[in-house]
């Protein structure tokens, strides 16, 4: 069965005693797709450096939730981790977080389901069999939710705010990163015209604010200039943005 391969390679990997959360990333990538058929899990390191979930869901370039992954052992309910996970339940209305054998899920913000398929005791990595069933089924209900539709101002206003948030942080971080990736040179060269045109005594943090809500704006104004579709990208969006706002181009 393909959760007990899965929990085979969490225990052989645990067993070594220098495994860290990054160990176990691709197994639960390989579970995740095994088990949802049009799934695709993607982990980028630079996600959680940035502040952003460990892995995006998405079946067809389309987000349908996102995974956040601590160690085993860990206790996803420490304190430790309630204001980042207040972030991501605020602005993520799909959520898991797991320890990579309990899972918990979060829809808009609420837990709604948990599940354990296997518990570290000792050095071992014992399966729970008994939770396999329902594991799969909260993991099914997890990969075909479509989400809600918005129905007024306030609520459109509450859902741009909370996105716009967590990405003004990844921004940030982005920004102060001490590495010489091709992201973090474009966002500053991008900060350093802001202070040749704009604002001279710019600070990270305000850019990283101003560059977030402009691009919560842009992919609103883009999808309300778009046809009826099923799909939505960043490309799309730029398409439909009104030629009259070359800012948000």
């Amino acid at each position: 069965m393909i959760i007990d391969g899965y929990i085979k390679d969490l225990d052989r990997a645990y067993k070594k005693g220098n495994a860290t959360e990054h160990t176990y990333r691709p197994y639960l990538k390989t579970l995740i797709e095994s088990l949802q058929g049009g799934i695709e899990a993607t982990n980028e390191p630079s996600r959680s450096a940035c502040g952003a979930p460990d892995y995006i869901l998405t079946r067809k370039d389309i987000a349908v939730g996102y995974i956040e992954a601590k160690d085993i052992g860990k206790n996803i309910n420490d304190k430790q981790y309630k204001e980042q996970f207040s972030r991501y339940k605020e602005a993520l209305n799909n959520l898991i977080i797991t320890d990579y054998t309990k899972f918990q899920f979060f829809r808009d913000g609420e837990l709604i389901d948990e599940c354990e398929i296997a518990k570290a005791i000792g050095e071992n990595i014992k399966p729970l069999k008994e939770n396999f069933d329902q594991f799969q089924k909260h993991l099914t209900a997890f990969c075909t939710y479509k989400g809600q539709g918005i129905g007024t101002a306030s609520e459109l206003a509450k859902v741009m705010a909370a996105k716009a948030k967590l990405l003004s942080e990844a921004i940030a971080k982005a920004l102060t990163a001490n590495d010489d990736s091709y992201n973090n040179k474009t966002l500053n060269e991008q900060l350093e015209a802001f202070r040749q045109v704009l604002i001279k005594d710019l600070s990270a943090e305000s850019f990283a604010d101003i560059y977030a809500q402009t691009i919560a704006y842009g992919m609103f104004a883009g999808r309300i200039n778009l046809a009826t579709s099923d799909t939505f990208s960043r490309e799309d969006a730029y398409k439909c943005i009104p030629k009259s706002n070359p800012f948000l181009k």
